[in-house]
C-alpha cells in the first residue's frame, strides 16, 4: 500500500551551427550544472521569498494537437506539461522517479492484476464540482473506448469499477509492470465526465480539471494566460497571483528575457545558453537530467532502397559515434543509451550492445558493397541541438561512405515528412520521453501499438514478443534480462535507433523568481512543482 500527502513535495547562443562548419558546442567548464541544492532537486523555493508577483515562462513552442485540447489526445510532452497544469492523474511521479500518490492518495494490489485506488477527498474541478469516483471510472473508459496513443501505455485493463464512493478497482487481464507509471501522465487525467457526457463542456476547447491553474487565455503559438484554481487545496498557497507563458520560438530572444528580467523562467535546450549567460547578473541555468533520450529514425518502407537491407541499416547504427554526440553537443553532460532509457532500473546497458563497438571498417565495407549512399536527413529546426547532432553523425557516416544532406525545417514540414503516409524521408531525428518504467518506451518499437511509427518501420515478430515480455515481467533480474536482449534485437534490427539521454537546459531570474525543480524528469514537464514556485 502506497500512501502520502496530496501535497506531493516535501519542502514547502545560442548559436545553431552552421550546417557547412564544424560541429562544436559548448566548452565543459560552462556547461548547466547539475548540482543538487537538497536530494533530488535542483532548485527549491525559499519560503522567505518575496511571492505574489506575476510569473512569466518562455517555452520554445506550443501544444498542437489534432484533438485540440483534450488531455487524452495529447501526444507530446509539451501538451502534457501545458494540458498537465489544468488537470490531474490518480498518480504522480516524484523527485526519484518512483511512482506516488496524486487524485489517487493510496492504492492496495491484492493481486497482480487488481488495483484498488483509494481517492482524494478534496479534489474538485474548476467549475466548483467536486470529483467523484464515477469522474475516475468514465474517463479511463474513455480512453479504453477512443483510443487515442496513450490507451496502448494503459495495458490490459479488463474492466474498471466503483467500489465505493472514494474507492475505484481496475482490473487487468495479465500483469503489466508500468501500469502506475502510465497513469501519472496526463493523458490519462481525470475529467468532468457529467458535464463532457451532457454537452456542458467541450473538452476540446477548454480545460475543466482539478489541476490548480485555470487556462483563461490562449493565442496559438503565442501565449497561454493561466490563474488559480480557487478549488484547489493548494490555492491559497500559491507564491504567484497569475501564470503567463510565452510561446518564444528564437532561444536567444528567450536568453536574452532571463538576462533583462522580462521572463522569469525559460527553457534553454542547448547547452550553449549556460555559456552566454555564465555571467549575467541574478540568471541562474541549469542541467536538468532526463529519461528523455534522443534517436534517430532510419526509414526501412519509403526511404532509400538501401534501407531495407538491415546490414545496411546495422552499419550506419554502427558508424554514429554517441560519446562524440555527448561531447560535441551536450558538453559532456549526458550518456549513450538503448532502448530503454539508461538510468532507470533494470535498463539494459549501451555499452554492451553490438552497435557499441564501432567497428567503421567493418561498417565501411557493407556500404562499399552497394557502391555508397547518399541519404538526407531531417531535423525540425524548434531544437537546435538536433542541428548539432545532425552535424556530428553527418561526419560519422562520411566515413563509412554515406553523403549526407541535412535539411532543417519547420515542424509542421518535419511532421509531414516523418509521420505521413507515405513517409517521405531516410533519416530524421527526434526524442522520445523516457517515462518512469523502462518499460514505457519500449512499446513504440511495435508499430501496431505506436501507430505513428508503422509507416517508417517493419518491426518483427520477435521484438513484439519480448516488449510484451518486458512489461508484464517484474522488476528486478528477469526483467533485466528481457531488457537486455530487446535492446540487443532493436539494436540489431536499427529502424529506430537510440542515441544519448536528452538533459533539459532551464534558466530563472533569482531575483524574481524562487523555483523548485526536480534533478530528474520523465515526462518532459518542467513546471511538475510549478505550485512551490514563488515570483515577486
Amino acid at each position: 500500500m502506497h500512501s502520502a500527502a496530496r501535497a506531493g513535495v516535501a519542502f514547502t547562443a545560442v548559436a545553431v551551427l552552421a550546417l557547412t562548419g564544424c560541429a562544436a558546442g559548448a566548452s565543459p567548464d560552462t556547461e548547466p550544472t547539475q548540482n543538487e541544492v537538497a536530494p533530488g532537486f535542483l532548485a527549491v523555493s525559499d519560503d522567505a521569498f518575496d511571492g505574489g508577483g506575476e510569473l512569466v515562462v518562455q517555452v520554445d513552442y506550443d501544444t498542437a494537437e489534432a484533438s485540440g485540447l483534450d488531455p487524452q489526445g495529447a501526444a507530446t510532452a509539451r501538451s502534457w506539461m501545458l494540458e498537465g497544469l489544468s488537470y490531474e492523474t490518480l498518480t504522480t511521479i516524484d523527485e526519484n522517479l518512483d511512482v506516488a500518490p496524486s487524485l489517487a492518495t493510496s492504492w492496495e494490489t491484492p493481486s497482480d492484476t487488481e488495483y484498488v485506488f483509494t481517492l482524494a477527498d478534496d479534489a474538485v474541478f474548476s467549475n466548483g464540482r467536486a470529483m467523484t469516483a464515477a469522474d475516475v471510472v468514465g474517463s479511463l473508459q474513455r480512453l479504453l473506448d477512443t483510443p487515442t496513443t496513450w490507451t496502448g501505455q494503459l495495458g490490459p485493463i479488463t474492466s474498471i469499477e466503483a467500489t465505493g464512493d472514494l474507492e475505484v478497482t481496475v482490473t487487468l487481464s495479465e500483469p503489466y509492470a508500468p501500469f502506475l507509471a502510465a497513469l501519472a501522465n496526463t493523458p490519462a487525467a481525470v475529467l468532468p465526465m457529467a458535464e463532457i457526457e451532457s454537452g456542458e463542456v467541450d473538452i476540446t476547447t477548454e480545460m475543466v480539471g482539478t489541476g490548480p491553474l485555470v487556462a483563461t487565455a490562449h493565442r496559438q503559438d503565442e501565449e497561454w494566460t493561466f490563474e488559480p484554481n480557487e478549488h484547489h487545496p493548494d490555492a491559497a498557497s500559491l507564491g504567484f497571483s497569475t501564470l503567463t507563458i510565452d510561446i518564444v520560438g528564437d532561444e536567444a530572444t528567450r536568453a536574452a528575457a532571463l538576462r533583462d528580467g522580462s521572463a522569469d523562467f525559460a527553457v534553454l535546450n542547448s547547452i550553449d545558453s549556460a555559456e552566454l549567460l555564465a555571467n549575467a547578473k541574478d540568471v541562474t541555468v541549469v542541467g536538468q537530467r532526463n529519461t528523455d533520450f534522443h534517436y534517430l529514425m532510419i526509414n526501412s518502407l519509403t526511404g532509400d532502397e538501401a534501407l531495407q537491407d538491415q546490414d545496411v541499416r546495422f552499419a550506419i547504427n554502427s558508424a554514429i559515434d554517441r560519446d562524440a554526440i555527448n561531447e560535441l553537443a551536450f558538453g559532456g553532460s549526458t550518456a549513450a543509451t538503448g532502448v530503454t532509457p539508461a538510468g532507470l532500473p533494470d535498463a539494459c546497458v549501451a555499452a554492451d550492445l553490438p552497435s557499441a563497438a564501432r567497428d567503421v571498417a567493418a561498417a565501411k565495407a557493407v556500404i562499399d558493397e552497394i557502391g555508397g549512399l547518399e541519404l538526407d536527413l531531417v531535423v525540425y529546426t524548434d531544437e537546435p541541438v538536433l542541428a548539432q547532432i545532425a552535424q556530428v553523425m553527418q561526419q560519422n557516416l562520411a566515413e563509412i561512405g554515406v553523403t549526407v544532406e541535412i535539411q532543417q525545417v519547420d515542424y509542421a514540414t518535419y511532421s509531414a515528412a516523418v509521420y505521413g503516409s507515405p513517409a517521405d524521408f531516410d533519416l530524421a531525428l527526434s526524442w522520445f520521453a523516457g517515462y518512469a518504467d523502462p518499460a514505457m518506451v519500449t512499446t513504440w518499437w511495435n508499430p501496431e501499438v505506436a501507430g505513428f511509427s508503422a509507416v517508417f518501420m517493419k518491426g518483427s515478430d520477435k521484438l513484439d514478443g519480448l516488449i510484451a515480455d518486458g512489461y508484464s515481467t517484474a522488476p528486478g533480474a528477469d526483467r533485466a534480462a528481457v531488457f537486455e536482449n530487446l535492446c540487443t534485437l532493436a539494436d540489431e534490427q536499427s529502424e529506430m535507433v537510440p542515441l544519448v539521454l536528452r538533459p533539459s537546459t532551464l534558466g530563472w531570474n533569482t531575483a524574481s523568481l524562487s523555483p523548485t525543480l526536480s534533478s530528474d524528469e520523465g515526462y518532459g514537464n518542467f513546471l511538475r512543482y510549478i505550485t512551490q514556485f514563488r515570483a515577486s
